[in-house]
């Protein structure tokens, strides 16, 4: 089946210029067009399309998905560096999980500082709280922000 610009990118959720702008950065050489030059999306291109969204989700930059676009049509030969790269990015990756997990366990902490705070009405009974009274899983927050009080 033949699917149009904007049938593609409902299909894989983005927006139809992001398609364009992936055929324009030369994303998509398997790209086959009609004789008026309207871009033509077959199933087969809804992976590689989705592969592409992937990548651009993870934070690789084009000129990277480009060349891992390359080493795919050049063959067999490019699988070590495939795999390479793609290790590369899914490290990139869990580090930035990582970040964010600690980005969100200090926005939970402070949730939970300020619900207990506007229960008790001033912000003195979670600050003054012995480290036993604060939720375990809240524990290393605060030990984190009281170090980082005292340098």
């Amino acid at each position: 089946m033949i699917y149009t610009v904007g049938e593609m990118a409902k299909m894989l959720s983005v927006a139809p210029s992001t398609l364009r702008y992936y055929d324009k950065e030369g994303l998509l050489p398997f790209l086959e067009r009609s004789g008026g030059g309207m871009r033509m999306f077959k199933d087969a291109d809804f992976e590689w399309l989705f592969i592409i969204d992937c990548l651009k989700k993870a934070g690789m930059p084009i000129k990277d998905i480009r060349d891992f676009i390359e080493m795919v049509m050049k063959g067999d030969e490019t699988i070590g560096d495939r795999l390479e790269l793609f290790n590369k990015q899914r490290k990139a990756v869990e580090e930035k999980i990582s970040q964010l997990q600690a980005t969100l366990d200090t926005l939970n902490y402070k949730c939970w500082y300020y619900e207990t705070a506007k229960k008790a009405g001033t912000t003195a009974v979670p600050r003054e709280m012995n480290m036993e009274e604060v939720p375990e899983q809240m524990r290393h927050v605060k030990e984190m922000l009281q170090k980082a009080h005292s340098i």
